[in-house]
Order: structure tokens, then C-alpha cells, then sequence
């Protein structure tokens, strides 16, 4: 798309210190789309060939590799930024009493998911989902996660052993889906891939957070 490539010539304008002064006037000018022309310069422009320079400015263009690597994490990292709302977290919040776990999910920000975990302690299974939450919370900043023992949600009774343990999804104060004994769904021993996999199949979890650009060092296909 021309907007595209616009936008990559002016930023190797930016980005390219050792580019000759006659090669940055034609990388203006190639970046300049709505640039007003004669009838006259717009003839000369569009029929006449390709100048040396520009040629070699296209081709330096095209084996610039790393160059355009760093423009398209760049995009990747602004359309992200731009893409996300709400607060970050990333960590795993415990809830003491009924009362944190309702303004968990009332008070929250409308765009944010929130996944309360209800466990007990010696429970099958609860150990191993607080350990594979915890590093989720580290991968999906913008989910809130939460863990809470049955028993001090004020309802017990609703939340027996043979439950447990459960997990519940929120967003914008309604409940999304409701897991009742769900280290049934995993085997015996089960990690955090196994427990990410089972929520992106009922698409509860949010794209992955991009890395930081850093210096630029970073792999094509990590961004991707």
C-alpha cells in the first residue's frame, strides 16, 4: 500500500544519518505523495526514466534488511499501544473476603477480563492452576487474575470440595464462563500451555503481549 510505504521512506529518512544529501531530497520527494506538480512537472516526472540515484536509493531500500525489520516492529509496537485499554497487571491478586472478590469484578474497568481461580489448600489440582495463573498474569498483563479460598468467599456452601477447583471469567461485571472442577479437563499433571490452550479455545484470552523494541536485536519471527 502506498501509505505504507510512505510512512517506511520517511522513516529510513529518519533513521539513515549517512544518506547523502541529494538521496534525502528524492526520499522526500517519493515520500511526499500529495505534493502539488504543474502539468508540465507532472509529465516530466511520471514519463521521464529513472535517475541513477533513485535507482540506488530503491535498491539500498531493498537490502536494507535490518532497517525494515525495526520499521515493522515499530508498527507492530504503535498498532498494539494503540489497540490496548485498561490497566496492567501481571501478577496473580489475592482476595481475602466476599467483599474483595464482588468490587474485583464490579470495580473493574469495563475492557478488562477478570479470571478468579476459587481453590482451597490440599485440593487436587489447585496447586498446580495457581502455578499455571501465575505465569499467565506474567504473559496477559491486561487480565486481571485473581485467586480466592472457598471458604472466605461467604458462600462455602456453593463452593464444595468436589467443585474446586473452579474458575470463573468476568468482563464489564457479567459472568462469562463458569469451570467447575476444571483440572478434570487436563491431565494429571498439568502446566500453564495446557491451561492458556483451554481459554484461547473459548477465546477468553486477549492477544499476547508484545515484547519491548529494545535494541532491535530482537527476531523477525517474534513479532509475527
Amino acid at each position: 500500500p502506498k501509505g505504507v510505504i510512505n510512512d517506511w521512506r520517511k522513516f529510513k529518512l529518519e533513521s539513515e544519518d549517512s544518506l547523502s544529501s541529494s538521496k534525502k531530497e528524492i526520499l522526500r520527494q517519493m515520500s511526499s505523495p500529495h505534493r502539488s506538480f504543474s502539468k508540465e512537472d507532472s509529465r516530466e516526472r511520471f514519463c521521464r526514466k529513472m535517475s541513477i540515484q533513485e535507482y540506488e536509493l530503491i535498491q539500498d531500500e531493498q537490502e536494507d534488511e535490518s532497517c525494515l525489520q525495526k520499521y515493522r516492529r515499530r508498527c507492530m509496537q504503535d498498532m498494539h499501544q494503540r489497540l490496548s485499554f485498561g490497566p496492567k497487571y501481571g501478577y496473580v491478586c489475592e482476595l481475602q473476603s466476599g467483599e474483595q472478590f464482588l468490587e474485583a469484578i464490579e470495580k473493574e474497568h469495563k475492557t478488562t477480563t477478570v479470571i478468579v481461580h476459587i481453590y482451597e489448600d490440599g485440593i487436587k489440582g489447585c496447586d498446580a492452576l495457581n502455578n499455571s495463573l501465575t505465569c499467565l498474569a506474567a504473559e496477559y498483563a491486561t487480565v486481571k487474575f485473581c485467586k480466592i479460598k472457598a471458604s472466605d468467599t461467604g458462600a462455602g456452601d456453593r463452593f464444595s470440595n468436589e467443585v474446586l477447583p473452579t474458575l470463573l471469567v468476568y468482563k464489564g461485571g457479567e459472568l462469562l464462563s463458569n469451570f467447575i472442577s476444571i483440572s478434570e479437563q487436563f491431565n494429571e499433571e498439568f502446566f500453564a500451555v495446557d491451561v492458556e490452550s483451554f481459554l484461547n479455545e473459548y477465546g477468553l484470552l486477549p492477544e499476547r503481549e508484545l515484547p519491548e523494541l529494545g535494541n532491535g536485536n530482537t527476531d523477525e519471527q517474534d513479532v509475527e
